[in-house]
């Protein structure tokens, strides 16, 4: 199964000007995720100081993709950006991330019991499709590509909804847990899980059972919380990391 990747094609033929932008715009994304992933996974503690210079010359840039690097991990809720003082790796509190995944629960219920509604037959034809071929990325053990199609088969879901309101609220409160969301994947066992819980809500979607799809999906991400919550910060690590 090859997972579709973006067409480059059309970004070639725009002007210079305009490719730089996409460059730059994807060398944010690139030290967003990155950051995060260290952040997360504990390389990089709660207290421990971000600073600009560094880190430009660490991933090879400028300043100025590093401040915004910075100011979306900030909207994330990852870093502390201090006036005068720099930025900070923030404390992730363990109440505060189920407050989060308490809500992309309640979305992910509600985009799932419309999609069940609202799907057109070609929506859930291709959703079935990719679902069933990530199997064999579950069974050749493809973390990174697995990644990939858990991204997008959570957003053909929001999708499905056919509701623009909700499809905002889903994607921005799914892009502050994503660093936790991809974590997951790390622990033993998980992308099998991960699939199984999918296919439940796969096939309440086909039957056209809302009320099954939507259980499925907060039972599913109800237990990604679980799985992420190894992730978070208890008061006492980030207190022995700031003080010393």
């Amino acid at each position: 199964m090859t997972l579709e990747r973006p067409d480059l094609s059309e970004v070639e033929a725009e002007p210079r000007r305009r490719r730089k932008l996409v460059r730059a715009g994807t060398m944010v994304d690139q030290m967003v995720r990155a950051i995060s992933d260290r952040i997360v996974t504990g390389i990089m503690r709660p207290g421990e100081k971000l600073d600009e210079v560094s880190l430009a010359n660490r991933y090879d840039v400028s300043r100025t993709p590093v401040r915004e690097a910075l100011r979306q991990l900030a909207a994330m809720g990852l870093v502390d950006r201090r006036p005068n003082r720099g930025a900070i790796v923030a404390v992730v509190k363990p109440d505060d991330l189920a407050s989060m995944f308490e809500s992309m629960a309640e979305l992910e219920a509600i985009c799932a019991r419309f999609s069940a509604q609202r799907m057109t037959a070609q929506e859930r034809r291709a959703l079935e499709i990719e679902h069933r071929a990530a199997a064999q990325l579950v069974a050749q053990r493809q973390e990174a590509d697995y990644e990939l199609f858990n991204s997008d088969f959570h957003t053909r879901l929001y999708r499905g909804a056919h509701s623009a309101h909700i499809y905002e609220l889903a994607t921005s409160t799914r892009s502050r847990l994503a660093p936790f969301r991809r974590a997951q994947f790390r622990l033993e066992g998980r992308l099998e899980k991960s699939w199984k819980e999918h296919d439940l809500i796969v096939d309440a979607i086909i039957r056209g059972d809302a009320q099954a799809a939507g259980d499925a999906a907060r039972n599913h991400v109800a237990l990604v919380s679980v799985a992420s919550a190894v992730f978070a910060t208890e008061p006492g690590d980030a207190e022995t990391s700031v003080d010393g």
